[in-house]
């Protein structure tokens, strides 16, 4: 072989091998990677109009992985016993650092008629069913992962999440 060629040839073997050793890589971190823990940990009214409202629901992330998170997107759908209260994506990144919690602030615009029931129970027994579900896009030492995440649980206007 000339020269040229096997310049060529070397300079095709090593994209090959960096190839397969960057996936490697994102394959180990997926298999190393455990999903962040999701909790509502406040629901705050910021306004209320003649056929609906707006609130923010805090989420506490807690990352259980021995490195930070950087959340590049999240997407969310929010049930208030089982009736759809609001979805969205939110775009501001958000760092969670390794074996720590953030807490990550979602509005949610509502309809009276959509909450209905919940809306009441809430207002009359200070307590609802939630359901927060939707996916995170993280960046990580290892590759980017969008995981899912689902949470359900018991709201208190009083007590806060239980």
């Amino acid at each position: 072989m000339t020269v040229p060629v096997r310049r060529c040839v070397l300079a095709a073997c090593v994209t090959v091998a960096a190839t397969f050793a960057v996936g490697g890589c994102a394959a180990l971190g997926r298999a190393t990677f455990t999903e962040p823990d999701v909790r509502l940990r406040e629901f705050v009214v910021t306004g209320l109009g003649l056929t609906g409202g707006s609130v923010d629901l805090v989420l506490s992330v807690y990352n259980p992985n021995g490195y930070h998170l950087d959340a590049v997107k999240m997407t969310y759908r929010v049930d208030v016993d089982s009736i759809k209260l609001g979805e969205g994506e939110l775009a501001d990144r958000f760092v969670v650092q390794e074996k720590d919690s953030s807490l990550v602030r979602l509005p949610v615009r509502f309809t009276y008629a959509g909450l209905g029931a919940a809306g009441r129970a809430l207002i009359t027994s200070g307590t609802v069913n939630y359901r927060v579900r939707g996916d995170f896009t993280v960046a990580t030492p290892l590759g980017s992962f969008t995981r899912p995440y689902d949470r359900t649980g018991r709201y208190s206007s009083v007590t806060g999440n239980r």
